[in-house]
């Protein structure tokens, strides 16, 4: 890589910890404890326990692939080291194509707290979901350096609020809303720590933002660790409030707004609309700086256009993978504005290529950690854990088919061109 072209090392520990946090925690911990509760009754409380100490793996193999090789294209470089260009080329794109999606669903969801909070209709939630998406792309632009810092400032008041609300609720509890434990059979159980596994995904968005760690041998697995830490027990105690005071019973969806109002008073539902404007916009903020430095990586191997590999050298931000998201992002919220693609049908999408991302990802450490025995063995677990969600995505599979259509002529016609060049 040329190195006037490097991107600028500016991310330190704190700023980790801070991506991990807000690459992890999204709109989930608004949503799923709630729907967690209603599924399993307190012993969705055991199914929390579980995921918990079954992502920790999943963590720790992302956290150790960056220190070892810190690299803008994330696990899309770690797969193409494993099994080689085409299929790591392919693993890029199932990312970049799960960001294009994923990233107005929570906006989308954001704007409906805010919006919900402020009285404001469908349009205006709309148009705060764009400006949300404005705002993230626009902290990016600016590197790293900017966006990293505004990153703990959110995320050190998500958590500020997220702690207020969780020890407020404690007053509200009745021991009677533990009993019975098991309401709804173990079987429920199970399914309920399926809903929880997309609580814990994002552990891979940072890989793609490793090649910016000031020190990311030291500082890698160190943040991942804390950061995994910090969610697991803010995701158990929220799950344990939302049994303890039985806010489900009046809403699955709603659970947390419920203890908000019951620790804020009539303040609560600015306090809910503030906590998932946030919540979602820390989300985004990681999710957009990791897609755009994987569409940098992926342009300058030639595995993308052009345009995608321009950059900033000022800010050492790669823009044209932030035009890449700007452009498509115009092209999703358009498809949903007019109501073309609802938005039950958006949050489906996305799920397949995050699974086959992990997917590839562990398999890749799976053969790059031979020689590491914990380091393999966490990388089975995140496997088959990964795998075993498989088989819930449905027709949603349909998505990553399409998309390994698109990469395979995309190569296959560079192949052709790059042979009709060196013939003449």
């Amino acid at each position: 890589m040329d190195t006037q072209l490097a991107l600028h090392k500016t991310i330190r520990l704190p700023q980790a910890i801070a991506l991990y946090i807000g690459s992890v925690m999204g709109s989930g911990i608004l949503l799923v404890p709630g729907l967690s509760a209603e599924i399993a009754g307190p012993s969705s409380l055991l199914a929390w326990g579980i995921m918990m100490i079954l992502v920790f793996p999943m963590a720790l193999v992302m956290g150790w692939l960056s220190a070892l090789y810190p690299h803008s294209g994330g696990v899309a470089h770690y797969v193409t080291k494993a099994f080689g260009d085409k299929l790591g080329t392919l693993v890029g794109w199932f990312f970049l194509m799960s960001v294009i999606i994923g990233a107005p669903v929570n906006a989308l969801t954001g704007a409906g707290f805010l919006g919900a909070a402020i009285g404001v209709g469908d349009t205006g939630q709309l148009g705060i979901a764009i400006i949300m998406i404005m705002l993230a792309l626009t902290m990016n632009y600016f590197g790293m350096k900017v966006s990293g810092q505004i990153q703990v400032i959110l995320t050190c008041g998500i958590v500020l609020v997220l702690c207020l609300v969780i020890f407020s609720s404690f007053s509200h509890m009745e021991p009677a809303n533990f009993t019975p434990f098991v309401p709804h059979g173990w079987w429920n159980v199970g399914e309920s720590a399926a809903i929880l596994f997309w609580c814990f995904i994002g552990w891979e968005a940072v890989t793609h933002l490793s090649e910016e760690f000031v020190d990311s041998k030291r500082d890698t697995v160190k943040a991942v660790t804390i950061a995994a830490v910090i969610v697991g027990v803010l995701y158990f105690l929220t799950a344990f409030a939302t049994v303890g005071t039985a806010s489900y019973l009046d809403g699955a969806q709603t659970a947390l707004v419920g203890i908000i109002k019951q620790s804020f008073g009539v303040s609560g539902s600015v306090v809910t609309g503030g906590l998932g404007f946030f919540i979602c916009m820390a989300t985004m903020i990681a999710y957009f700086g990791a897609a755009s430095r994987l569409a940098y990586a992926l342009s300058r191997a030639g595995k993308a256009p052009a345009f995608m590999g321009l950059f900033n050298k000022r800010y050492g931000t790669p823009v044209g993978g932030l035009y890449f998201l700007t452009g498509a992002f115009v092209i999703i919220m358009s498809l949903y504005a007019t109501g073309f693609i609802p938005l039950s049908t958006l949050i489906q999408l996305p799920n397949a290529t995050f699974i086959m991302t992990y997917l590839f990802g562990c398999a890749a450490a799976i053969r790059i950690f031979r020689d590491f025995k914990t380091a393999r063995l966490f990388s089975w677990i995140s496997f088959l854990l990964t795998l075993s969600i498989l088989p819930f995505v449905g027709w949603a599979l349909f998505y990553p088919v399409a998309i390994t259509l698109f990469v395979s002529i995309f190569i296959w016609k560079k192949e052709l061109f790059a042979k009709s060049i060196g013939s003449l």
